[in-house]
């Protein structure tokens, strides 16, 4: 199961925050389906792979929170692009990821450092459990995690490594280690 981005956010009651202090736009159908598909394949042992949203939405599943506002202009790294650029230039946008020495995608990597697109609004505030964190922005927001639940191989990024893989060598090297997974692959956290 791939859980892919999205415009919408994921409605604040999954994590135990009131709806009225978050803003949208929310996708409940999306919400509902996401986190039945998910039970569902973790539950049969399949591999799961989160991207932004659905990043965001395993976290939710693993009992973790999010916070939100990730984009104010106070904040000491933004995670999104101002609202005046344009679809190409939201995903130029973005900053540093340091990866967690030993972890998965240092060692499929090769690196302690990568650029990273940053097209979110919301990110983890609690880590779900069973979660082991691979990656965070240089203001600690977590950027990336893994877990072997009860033998499903979970790998999540807050990034897009979807957009334009063609011309990002770490984004090819993520979707070839998930292949490799899918091909029955054990996921090394």
């Amino acid at each position: 199961l791939m859980l892919t981005g999205s415009p919408s956010n994921i409605a604040p009651t999954l994590y135990g925050e009131p709806e009225e202090d978050s803003s949208g736009p929310f996708d409940f159908d999306r919400d509902t389906s996401a986190m039945a598909l998910t039970d569902a394949l973790l539950k049969s042992g399949k591999p799961v792979f989160g991207i932004c949203r659905g990043f965001q939405e395993l976290n939710v599943h693993f009992g973790g929170t999010l916070v939100r506002d990730l984009a104010n202009p106070q904040r000491q790294l933004q995670h999104h692009a101002p609202d005046d650029v344009s679809f190409e230039q939201m995903f130029e946008f973005g900053h540093e990821t340091i990866l967690e020495n030993g972890k998965l995608l240092n060692r499929i990597l090769g690196q302690e450092k990568i650029k990273t697109n940053s097209v979110h609004f919301q990110g983890i505030g609690k880590l779900g459990e069973g979660l082991e964190v691979l990656a965070t922005a240089p203001d600690g927001i977590i950027e990336a995690f893994a877990s072997n639940f009860k033998g499903a191989p979970v790998l999540a990024v807050q990034w897009h490594p979807e957009w334009q893989p063609q011309n990002d060598e770490n984004s090819q090297k993520i979707f070839q280690e998930m292949g490799k997974i899918l091909r029955g692959g054990e996921l090394i956290i």
